[in-house]
């Protein structure tokens, strides 16, 4: 009775890491969504070009190593619930000061702070939740995890389809203040890491050497997630203007078609980090880039509106089922000790270095037509992608808390 008594604690521990990490992710890339969906607006209202506003996308992801640093560092010297309430409240306030912004030069600033956020949450809950779920699962619930983003990007679409008619662009932010109320559940339902309480660093230089030691995995994994970063943002941050531009798609239908294409994206996810599990985490990666790179035409050059349908779906379906992998994949390659830091960091700076992709998309596409703009960008990076996956390594179903980094 009491082995089972343990083995159901055990188990509300970390599905509650997995539900408070899983919602932190999903409401931070909701407000990060809501500003692709009407870009093309908050443009018009402070007499700004597309080009302008796609910089502040650009902005905001290359300040999210900045969050990714700070956050990552007290993650690893001060535990992992913590750093992670701070930032679920930091960034739900900068989003409500977003909707309230009176120009375009404010705007860019908040957008700014709120990189800074978003940089901090992944790292401290994908640490958070990988390290408390059970090896064998840790692929399927690797995909479950990240696919909140997916779930974020929908529920951005279903605001845009039920708000945005109604009351404008600004009352989309002012929506993206909800995810302080997350900070709540994690303070009063998820335990710390055991695996944090057993490797913590005794001071701040203990830490620094032990992340220095580690320079050349953080290399690679920079490289990596700047590669998944191209393929995610290359293939859904100009998608909605891309619709309204190029096929005159009006809201509803955008938010639509990129509702379903996000169903798809929540079903690749969480089959491939299945597969992960059983074929490894690298060839399940390289698997869905590969078939990402067949789904292309019928994505940018669908010739009907259901065909169109069908190619977003499709192409999601890939893009984060690849993805799905990633949490899974990269905190099993980061050591104990610099977990909380390491692969939240290197992923932000991979997302800094990626996010000039939607400026660089904008531009190519007032030279080229738009659908080859994005086709030829989406073929490239899943190229590489693909092969910067290979060349790495890994380590499926290490027992964290045992292994030596």
């Amino acid at each position: 009775m009491a082995a089972e008594e343990r083995e159901g604690v055990g188990t509300a521990d970390y599905v509650s890491a997995l539900v408070a990490s899983f919602l932190g992710w999903t409401l931070d890339a909701f407000d990060f969504f809501v500003l692709v969906f009407v870009l093309p607006n908050v443009a018009a209202e402070f007499g700004r070009g597309i080009p302008d506003l796609a910089l502040t996308i650009t902005i905001t992801l290359a300040f999210r190593p900045v969050g990714a640093f700070l956050f990552g560092l007290l993650a690893d010297r001060y535990g992992r619930r913590l750093p992670l309430m701070i930032d679920l409240v930091f960034y739900s306030v900068v989003e409500v000061l977003s909707g309230l912004a009176p120009n375009y030069t404010t705007f860019l600033v908040l957008r700014a702070l709120f990189g800074i956020g978003m940089g901090g949450e992944w790292g401290v809950g994908a640490s958070l939740a990988m390290e408390k779920v059970p090896p064998r699962w840790r692929g399927v619930l690797s995909g479950v995890l990240q696919e909140g983003y997916a779930v974020g990007y929908l529920l951005a679409a279903c605001c845009y389809f039920f708000v945005f008619p109604r009351w404008g662009w600004r009352a989309m932010f002012y929506i993206g203040g909800l995810p302080a109320l997350l900070a709540l559940f994690v303070r009063f339902r998820v335990k710390e890491s055991a695996v944090w309480e057993k490797s913590k660093a005794e001071s701040w230089s203990h830490l620094g050497r032990g992340i220095a030691s580690q320079w050349r995995l953080f290399l690679y994994l920079t490289a990596l997630m700047m590669m998944m970063n191209f393929v995610s943002h290359g293939t859904q941050d100009m998608y909605p203007s891309f619709l309204q531009r190029d096929r005159g798609f009006n809201p509803s239908l955008r938010a639509a078609l990129t509702a379903f294409s996000m169903v798809g994206a929540l079903a690749g996810g969480v089959l491939a980090g299945l597969a992960s599990d059983r074929i490894g985490r690298r060839r399940a990666i390289v698997l869905a880039l590969a078939c990402g790179v067949l789904t292309i035409p019928l994505w940018a050059f669908a010739p009907s509106v259901p065909l169109l349908f069908a190619g977003g779906f499709a192409m999601q379906f890939m893009v984060q089922g690849a993805w799905g992998v990633i949490p899974a994949h990269i905190t099993e390659l980061s050591p104990d000790a610099v977990r909380g830091f390491l692969p939240g960091f290197a992923y932000q700076c991979g997302v800094a270095i990626a996010g000039t992709i939607g400026a660089f998309e904008a531009w190519l596409a007032e030279r080229l037509p738009y659908a080859w703009a994005m086709a030829l960008t989406a073929v490239t990076v899943f190229t590489l992608g693909a092969v910067v996956t290979a060349l790495g390594r890994e380590r499926k179903g290490v027992v964290f808390g045992t292994a030596p980094g």
